[in-house]
């Protein structure tokens, strides 16, 4: 049995800014990605109900498996009546699956997704990956095709206040694992003090580890008020056909910005400006680079990526896995190797001292009489 308050959201990284633990969400997410599975994990929810299909077929995404190892109930296809319940909702899921409100029965729902359903349908989606792999290359050819103004040379670039030209750029994307990744180059940054650009809810991260953030760019949707309001530059992404969807919120929010139209996504025209105005390096943290991240975000191509890191070229370092690279653990040995190592230059300056040198050979001779005797 599962008690809650019942949270309703279309856009799962937006519902996921108003959910708290013990909250029961309500959300219409076909093939929830892994992303937005951390997202909602997070956040300490009971249980999720989907108006769609969790797992639809189509490629093997790992936001269900995030969710049923967290011991999350699952339940998908839920009835769209639910949608219909104002927000807050004081409900109760009973053991057979009776959704009910105040004590009586409301709606009734499938049984939660398994852990062993969910590996099923993920087995048999990995059987269609060639050939959604034929369609997302002829898409990307296309959107190649459309987007070709991207590696021709965008028209204008915004004016910043924020200096750019020598200096690296690191950008980062609310991708997968882009937290964990931008704790493995921690140092890195405190070192070369590169410019910090947040593309939407990455510039939540860049705020979470302490780092002082430079720039916002993109839509406005997934990133929180807190980094709207900090001390930083915000670029809005407006696309070619006019559309402005971040505009309104930073009005609302009283808060400086200016506006950049470009095609392609939002991290896409991140890294371009950062080149665009002169970036030595440019480091993109979390950004979507293959088949399975396009086909999460709904992308059916990822031509503007592909035309982007073409015309970059050896600028951009991809730090994706960065903390994967290697998570082994320190051995007995490799730590006595370590200590003799720093241990030998202090040994070094010891032993060039005549007061310690002499002491030195005195324990000798003690030890030799000692030994000897």
């Amino acid at each position: 049995m599962v008690k809650g308050r019942l949270r309703k959201g279309r856009r799962t990284k937006e519902l996921v800014n108003y959910l708290r633990r013990g909250d029961i969400a309500l959300i219409s997410h076909e093939d929830l990605d892994l992303v937005a599975a951390e997202s909602l994990a997070r956040t300490g929810i009971a249980a999720v109900l989907n108006e769609k299909k969790y797992i639809s077929g189509r490629y093997p995404n790992l936001g269900p498996e995030h969710l049923l190892a967290r011991n999350l109930k699952l339940y998908d296809c839920v009835p769209r009546e639910l949608w219909s319940l104002p927000d807050g909702t004081e409900v109760t899921i009973d053991e057979e699956n009776n959704v009910l409100i105040a004590g009586k029965d409301s709606f009734q729902l499938d049984s939660p997704l398994t852990a062993e359903a969910a590996d099923l349908q993920l087995a048999r989606t990995r059987a269609n990956l060639d050939g959604e792999l034929e369609k997302f290359i002829d898409n990307t050819l296309e959107y190649a095709r459309k987007e070709k103004e991207l590696i021709l040379g965008l028209r204008e670039l915004p004016p910043l206040e924020t200096a750019i030209w020598g200096r690296p750029v690191v950008v980062v994307v609310r991708g997968r694992d882009y937290k964990r990744d931008l704790g493995a180059i921690l140092s890195y940054i405190k070192e070369a003090r590169p410019v910090l650009i947040g593309v939407d809810g990455g510039a939540d991260a860049i705020l979470d580890y302490g780092l002082k953030l430079d720039i916002i760019l993109g839509d406005m949707d997934s990133v929180s008020d807190r980094a709207l309001l900090s001390k930083c530059e915000r670029v809005v992404h407006a696309y070619t056909d006019g559309r402005v969807p971040g505009k309104q919120r930073v009005e609302e929010l009283g808060v400086k910005y200016t506006v950049f139209a470009a095609p392609g996504t939002s991290e896409d025209v991140a890294l371009l400006l950062a080149a665009g105005k002169g970036a030595d390096l440019v480091v993109a943290v979390g950004t979507h680079s293959n088949m399975i991240d396009f086909l999460e975000k709904g992308r059916p191509g990822m031509g503007s990526t592909f035309l982007t890191r073409l015309k970059i070229g050896d600028k951009l370092v991809d730090a994706r896995g960065l903390s994967k690279l290697y998570q082994g653990k320190l051995t007995l040995g490799w730590a006595a190797v370590l200590f003799a190592a720093a241990a030998m230059p202090i040994a070094a300056l010891l032993y060039a001292s005549p007061g310690f040198r002499h002491l030195f050979y005195l324990l000798l001779y003690k030890l030799a009489g000692v030994v000897g005797g």
